[in-house]
């Protein structure tokens, strides 16, 4: 029997060969010949969740390892490339039976997949928090972890719908990032927008073009004109290990304009974690992180 897994999570299993899984992603569909024995990740927010699931990966992205998952940094973890590019030297040495690729790496798919099967867990934004839950899912079909799966997938909901309840009343939301000296703002179309689309902070605007890493960019008056009841904050500069002298977050946003805010005057600035937010961010640990850093901050302000 072999088990469909699509990007819902009430997909229903389709019947195959005996011990086969056939794997349908974000590039088509995957046929594995039974559970992978040798697994290769570039997609970290896969590895993340992978981590959490408790599935053992042999070959991992070799830079940009958040503090949380340093562990994978030990040289008995091959290195196979950075988040956007394979090392297909390393790749083909391995042997590996499985390569799972998403987001950044998604564009090596084609490469990639006539090396070795390969998946791609690439998340649609537009049902975000579903997508997170569907790909832990997805991969605990994948390695027999569907117990595990569920367990966490349902810890999920019940800190989402939690979140959910305390930022109904919570009032308005300003989503803002960090990088080389500027300010940039995220909407609710961004990487951590799920916080405005599903979870219901109200945004300061519906206009804000986050199609960019640094965010829309934004002056200090703007913050103020908005004036938000919240602010998040993403420090990209220290997310990929790049925080020049006295361009942390905390220091730019440290300013008399920002001062008079709502948000600022309350205590209401909530500095995300900045790998969470901004290099992992869908993978299952990533989510939890940020979801309990801003439950911990809007309960405390009740």
């Amino acid at each position: 029997m072999a088990v469909a897994l699509g990007a819902a999570l009430l997909l229903a299993p389709a019947v195959s060969s005996a011990a086969e899984i056939v794997v349908k992603h974000a590039q088509g569909e995957t046929t594995l010949p039974g559970v992978p024995s040798k697994v290769l990740v570039l997609d970290i927010p896969s590895l993340d969740t992978l981590d959490a699931l408790g599935v053992d990966v042999a070959g991992v992205p070799g830079s940009n390892l958040p503090p949380y998952l340093s562990k994978y940094a030990d040289e008995k973890y091959t290195k196979v490339g950075t988040l956007f590019e394979p090392d297909y030297e390393a790749v083909n040495a391995a042997g590996a039976d499985l390569m799972i690729i998403g987001g950044r790496s998604a564009a090596k798919y084609p490469d990639l997949s006539g090396m070795l099967p390969t998946i791609d867990m690439t998340i649609d934004p537009a049902a975000y928090t579903d997508n997170v839950k569907a790909n832990v899912v997805k991969l605990g079909e994948v390695f027999g972890k569907q117990a595990e799966a569920t367990e966490l997938t349902a810890r999920l909901d019940e800190k989402l719908t939690a979140l959910k309840g305390l930022a109904a009343d919570a009032g308005t939301a300003m989503i803002l990032v960090t990088t080389g000296g500027k300010v940039g703002a995220y909407g609710p179309a961004s990487r951590v927008g799920w916080l405005h689309k599903e979870i219901d902070f109200k945004p300061v605007a519906d206009d804000i073009d986050d199609r960019f890493h640094g965010g829309d960019v934004v002056s200090y008056e703007y913050i103020l004109e908005a004036n938000p009841d919240w602010i998040f904050v993403i420090d990209r500069d220290a997310a990929v290990g790049q925080v020049a002298e006295g361009q942390a977050a905390k220091q730019i946003l440290d300013n008399e304009l920002v001062a008079q805010t709502n948000a600022w005057k309350n205590g209401h600035v909530v500095y995300l974690d900045p790998a969470s937010a901004y290099i992992v961010s869908s993978g299952y640990n990533a989510i939890n992180t940020l979801v309990d850093q801003v439950s911990e901050a809007v309960s405390a302000a009740k």
